[in-house]
């Protein structure tokens, strides 16, 4: 193929908005409230998630947007926006999805769930004995907790927490002391549940609920005997979550890292939800208070804390409005009482989460934790399940005498406290705990083990796209390879050595990590593959991962698909790059696979690279390639490459649950058409790989 001529591969027009494409992927998630093929409960869980993504969302990243204009520091990105521009179309754009999240709430999902007998009773529709209860309840569980604020010169606004349900009030009166300043505040403390189920013996029929906010409604006045209540509405603020510690000025980590999760609940606020009934006076007052403008006002047409909600699955016992359940599968060799290390020496083992199961992983930490062979575990935690049996299968294997050290990453975002807890554990027990390197957080998924055998030390790794988190194991898809490979097992000490040593860099023999030399090997092989279709050869790249943002990885991309080279990504949320551009990107296709799991995953493929697979924890992202400490590893095995090859053509072809990106930065989603499979992939792989078969979206 002939090389199409030179053109500036840096125009602002060929690149998307990183905030924008955000957006963009919590609808995909929003529209999965709407899908009638998700069971009634789950489609709910749906509508909660994108409240809880956009929630870190304004924490994090609009905080950042919002610091850079405070600081005069204001810079545009490969796209050209700069943050005040960006923040006002986000706004926008939020503003609107609010609309339609409570729409779908209380026009669809609400009714759909009384027609179950699941039903949401506001106060009109409370008859006389639900009435006498909840005045009962609130008297008994409420009013002795709460704690209200009169406004006034002795008791100014008060420092709320992130995120926390409160009410602001007009009143009318004075009160003992003749203060009449006629504006109180109602925190509502976090330890009340949001959502109270209504006893069976007040309403007998199916699964009933109030809200905490209605009950405080109803009752308020009681807060303020012998003053009018003119006005009551709960409101709520979103503040800045992001911790900083400066890399000169901190010398214990860990300590410092205490003090900051202290100042996340108060951080700068970065938007306010009141109730759509709430008037302009009373917004104007907390707009001032909080140093928000009216953009930053968003009304709610329902509660304004709705993720606390997801507590209702807890609350009723309805399997037949959940996603069926299923068991992950287990290899043969990995099923319980088998010894991972003989099966591992027989060959490189690959597991899929949730499909197959995450358990072979903790038993073999339990297996070497007793093992008299084992010599020494050395693993990576950047996010890892409560009471997590990882760390105490490592904190018994200190206990044993082996040789334990653990990177802990306590900068997990709104993990920090979990992980600061699980590092006190480890050293109680025995094991070295390192908390990786200072500006670099530690997200490499790595396990370790040295084992004596037959007078000789032999080495046995994990590596992983995902954390060794059991709970989210059965959520998010996820690859991990077990193996005993020479060359892999020792590049995997290397960079173990690397994080808790001091010394030059070192460059592994076929791993590839970051911050070294990640990003320059992609580009490599991404010009590698634009060299192979130029000589005529057939060039493919695909690529699966959470995000792609890096726009000189962006760049390559456009300059391979110049030249021939075939491209498809799967990429599940934010997408920089625009697909479909005549002379420029109309060799890629993106796309977005949105369903019951969590597309996690990070697979790159190269046709003509030497080792033409690799799996990651890696997303194509500045933060990842420059900013952390990751690996991508080679699968070397055929058998596994091409296994893992058909699963990612398996979710090109997907029509199920599949979005395809335009060239102006929206999503279609894909529809069926005559001799498309019906299955979605993830319901595939379940039937492939998991050991309960069945047939559903």
């Amino acid at each position: 193929m002939t090389e199409l001529p030179d053109l500036d591969l840096s125009n602002n027009d060929l690149y998307l908005n990183r905030e924008l494409s955000y957006i963009q992927f919590n609808l995909r998630v929003l529209e999965q409230a709407r899908n009638p093929e998700h069971p009634l409960l789950e489609r709910l869980m749906f509508l909660l998630i994108f409240s809880s993504n956009l929630d870190e969302f304004y924490e994090i990243r609009i905080s950042g947007l919002k610091k850079q204009m405070e600081f005069g520091r204001q810079r545009p990105g490969p796209d050209g926006k700069y943050p005040d521009e960006i923040l006002k179309e986000i706004n926008q754009q939020v503003r609107v999805a609010l609309q339609q999240q409570y729409q779908i709430l209380n026009e669809d999902l609400f009714p759909s769930l009384a027609e179950k007998n699941i039903r949401f009773l506001y106060r009109h529709e409370w008859n006389t004995e639900l009435t006498a209860w909840a005045q009962e309840y609130f008297r008994n569980e409420v009013l002795p907790v709460i704690s209200p604020l009169g406004l006034d010169p002795a008791h100014p606004f008060p420092r709320l927490v992130n995120k926390s349900l409160n009410f602001i009030l007009s009143l009318e009166g004075k009160d003992a002391f003749g203060r009449d300043s006629g504006l109180a505040i109602v925190p509502a403390p976090r330890s009340l549940p949001r959502l109270i189920k209504v006893p069976t013996s007040i309403v007998p029929e199916g699964d009933n609920f109030i809200f905490l906010s209605s009950i405080i409604h109803a009752h308020v006045e009681e807060f303020f005997p012998g003053m009018t209540v003119k006005e009551c509405h709960q409101f709520r603020v979103t503040r800045n979550s992001d911790l900083e510690m400066s890399n000169v000025e901190v010398e214990d980590v860990a300590s410092a890292l205490q003090g900051e999760l202290h100042m996340r609940r108060f951080g700068t606020a970065a938007k306010l939800e009141v109730g759509s009934a709430c008037p302009q006076y009373l917004t104007d007052f907390l707009l001032q208070r909080f140093k928000l403008t009216e953009d930053e006002l968003f009304r709610l047409d329902g509660p304004v804390n709705l993720q606390r909600l997801m507590t209702l699955t807890s609350m009723v016992n309805r399997p037949d409005l959940c996603f069926p359940t299923f068991t992950p599968g287990t290899p043969l060799a990995l099923e319980e009482g088998n010894c991972t290390f003989a099966a591992v020496t027989k060959e490189d083992l690959l597991l899929l989460h949730p499909f197959q199961s995450f358990i072979p992983i903790i038993d073999w930490v339990r297996q070497a934790a007793k093992d008299p062979g084992v010599l020494s575990i050395k693993q990576t935690l950047y996010r890892t399940n409560e009471s997590s049996e990882l760390v105490e299968a490592l904190s018994e294997a200190a206990r044993n005498g082996k040789e334990v050290t653990v990177v802990i990453e306590l900068r997990a975002r709104f993990d920090e406290k979990e992980n600061l807890q699980f590092a006190s554990k480890l050293q109680e027990a025995g094991a070295v705990v390192v908390y990786g390197v200072m500006g670099y957080k530690t997200h490499a998924k790595m396990l370790l083990i040295v084992r004596r055998e037959g007078g000789k030390l032999k080495r046995y790794a994990h590596l992983g796209t995902g954390n060794y988190h059991r709970k989210t194991s059965l959520v998010y898809t996820d690859y991990g390879l077990m193996t005993c490979d020479e060359v892999l097992c020792a590049d995997v000490h290397k960079v173990f050595q690397q994080i808790t040593g001091m010394g030059k860099r070192i460059v592994p023999d076929v791993m590839i990590h970051a911050p070294f030399r990640l990003k320059k090997s992609l580009i490599r092989m991404i010009q590698q593959e634009k060299t192979a279709a130029l000589e005529g050869k057939h060039a493919r790249i695909v690529a699966k991962m959470n995000s792609l943002t890096d726009p000189d990885i962006i760049r390559e991309l456009y300059s391979a698909s110049r030249g021939g080279v075939k491209i498809d990504l799967i990429i599940r949320g934010i997408c920089c790059l625009k697909p479909g551009i005549k002379d420029v990107s109309d060799n890629i296709r993106v796309v977005s696979i949105v369903g019951r799991f969590l597309e996690h995953s990070r697979v790159f493929y190269f046709e003509n690279n030497t080792h033409q697979l690799y799996c990651s924890s890696a997303d194509w992202m500045e933060r990842n390639l420059m900013h952390r400490i990751e690996v991508a590893f080679p699968i070397q095995r055929k058998k596994w490459i091409n296994r893992i090859l058909e699963e990612m053509e398996m979710y090109l072809a997907d029509r199920r649950q599949s979005w395809e990106l335009q060239s102006d930065g929206s999503y279609v989603q894909l529809e069926q058409t005559e001799g498309d499979v019906r299955e979605a992939v993830q319901t595939r792989l379940l039937n492939q790989l998991a050991t309960v078969r069945y047939s559903s979206v």
